[in-house]
């Protein structure tokens, strides 16, 4: 069974999903990092592959992407760390980026790669849906790895319905329509959780953008499975000389 539909088998309430930039702060800090948040309680890990236009993301994240693209991360380099330490990791791994550097590698080469690697999902927010069904869905499941789509406040109940019929492993619900590492009242989205908690989907929903406590954690688990933080880890790891001790207390101050 792939692993995220083992966890979500598992568990389907307060679940933390923990982002992270390969290759930030450190060219190989990779596996440090992932092997820090297994041990300390994250329940899924998304590690995001560098690239220098990500336009949803915040300068937070922006900066982390810059940072690891000096560091000379590309998707190939990263595969490779991850492939040396896949024995090691039993959580559910997810890699987060954007389609343009992934039809450089060649879509069909990176998802027996990234299956290869260990990798249990994919996020590319910018691939259309119409290409992924038409196109790629077919490389995606052939590999076993589950891919995610987002939704926002203003998506349409048929696209979510759409989107929830071919999606597998989870939708990633963003908070609002603004970037990463925003700080908007996570409260204030509550009718929109309760609404996707009451349409059923097949799929467990998780939160991101503007979770980083464990009071905006808690507000984003009342109505879904659970919650993405990425922009307050990377400030963590960003000065970090104990990766491992600052990301035990992280995840003990969310959870």
């Amino acid at each position: 069974m792939n692993r995220i539909k083992k966890l979500f088998s598992e568990k389907n309430k307060n679940i933390v999903s923990i982002y992270f930039t390969a290759g930030f702060p450190l060219p190989n800090d990779t596996h440090i990092i992932l092997e820090a948040l297994q041990k300390h309680g994250a329940d899924l890990v998304e590690v995001g592959m560098p690239y220098s236009d990500p336009l949803a993301d915040g300068p937070v994240i922006q900066q982390s992407d810059a940072v690891a693209l000096h560091n000379g991360i590309t998707i190939k380099k990263l595969l490779e760390q991850l492939h040396q330490i896949k024995n090691r990791i039993t959580i559910p791994v997810i890699l987060m980026g954007y389609l343009n550097p992934v039809l450089q590698y060649g879509i069909e080469k990176f998802c027996n790669d990234a299956h290869d690697a260990g990798v249990d999902g994919i996020i590319l927010p910018d691939l259309p849906l119409h290409e992924y069904e038409t196109e790629y869905k077919k490389f995606f499941e052939k590999n076993n790895l589950d891919f995610t789509f987002l939704i926002t406040p203003e998506t349409s109940e048929k696209r979510i319905r759409k989107i929830d019929a071919i999606s597998k492993g989870f939708i990633y619900a963003v908070s609002s329509s603004s970037i990463t590492g925003i700080n908007k009242d996570i409260n204030k989205q509550q009718k929109y959780f309760q609404k996707l908690e009451e349409m059923n989907l097949k799929n467990p929903v998780l939160v991101g953008f503007g979770i980083k406590d464990n009071k905006t954690f808690s507000e984003a688990c009342k109505h879904t499975a659970g919650a993405i933080i990425g922009t307050a880890y990377i400030k963590v790891i960003e000065k970090s000389v104990n990766i491992d001790e600052d990301t035990k207390i992280f995840l003990n101050s969310i959870l």
